[in-house]
């Protein structure tokens, strides 16, 4: 093969760059706020906010260990960030469709962390809604550009922000309802175990509709699986405790698996 032949990758263009720059940037502030989360350099989120996000506040939130998933996506965002920079991955389209979006969630992720130690609870719920938001805008896109093209992307980006989607969508209702709590909003028992069944079939809803949408992701299915089994055995085992959530939920998690494998063998 001449050098005429050869196929070579186009040069990076000043947008990806800043884009790389950006990307990189927003790292850096979400390490910053991760050490603030928990509780390097501020106040552990479980402690901040007067307690409302500790494991044991509401119905829907999952017990301690569940948190343990966030190493994991800290790790992949690194990994992202480092990914992005490769010669080959300047000009990925993956890189190009996703690197923006990817700092966003870092961005906003750093700054839900921040809005909690100030006890902000409403602000926390818009920036986690938002996060919702544009993490599923990239798996959209991900998912749009076709299967990923190596065993590096698949665990780098689509594993990434497939855990950081499905775990973020659990939280989001965890928030909400931990929100609601500490503003005094008060319900009989059995009223607000219906409320939290109903939140939890929401969840499977959207866990149907992103199946739907982006076809069996394993990695969102993992992650919503693994935050609805974790709210089961906190409510089955700690306080508050609720034998009818903590069923449900259990459930949930055993249905969400159960979507994406009817999807998989359809596919």
């Amino acid at each position: 093969m001449t050098t005429a032949q050869r196929t070579t990758a186009p040069a990076p263009t000043g947008a990806d760059r800043g884009r790389q720059v950006g990307v990189t940037i927003a790292e850096v502030f979400c390490i910053v706020g991760t050490l603030v989360g928990v509780g390097v350099i501020g106040t552990r989120v479980a402690e901040s906010s007067g307690g409302a996000l500790s494991a044991d506040a509401t119905l829907l939130a999952p017990l301690g260990p569940a948190f343990s998933i966030w190493s994991v996506v800290y790790a992949g965002l690194a990994a992202y960030t480092l990914w992005q920079w490769l010669p080959a991955s300047s000009t990925d389209p993956r890189a190009r469709s996703t690197g923006w979006l990817a700092a966003a969630s870092m961005v906003l992720n750093a700054s839900w962390l921040l809005v909690t130690q100030q006890g902000w609870l409403w602000a926390s719920v818009v920036v986690i809604l938002a996060l919702v938001v544009v993490l599923g805008v990239l798996v959209q896109r991900l998912a749009d550009l076709g299967p990923a093209p190596s065993l590096v992307q698949r665990v780098v980006v689509d594993g990434t922000f497939g855990l950081y989607l499905g775990w973020v969508a659990v939280a989001t209702c965890a928030n909400i309802t931990a929100t609601l709590v500490a503003e005094g909003v008060e319900t009989s028992a059995l009223v607000g175990e219906v409320v939290a069944v109903l939140v939890i079939a929401v969840v499977v809803v959207v866990a149907a509709v992103v199946v739907a949408r982006t076809g069996p992701r394993w990695s969102v299915a993992a992650a919503a699986a693994w935050g609805l089994a974790w709210i089961a055995v906190g409510r089955l085992t700690d306080e508050p405790a609720s034998t009818l959530v903590g069923v449900v939920a259990a459930i949930a998690a055993v249905a969400v698996l159960g979507l994406t494998a009817r999807a998989a063998v359809r596919d």
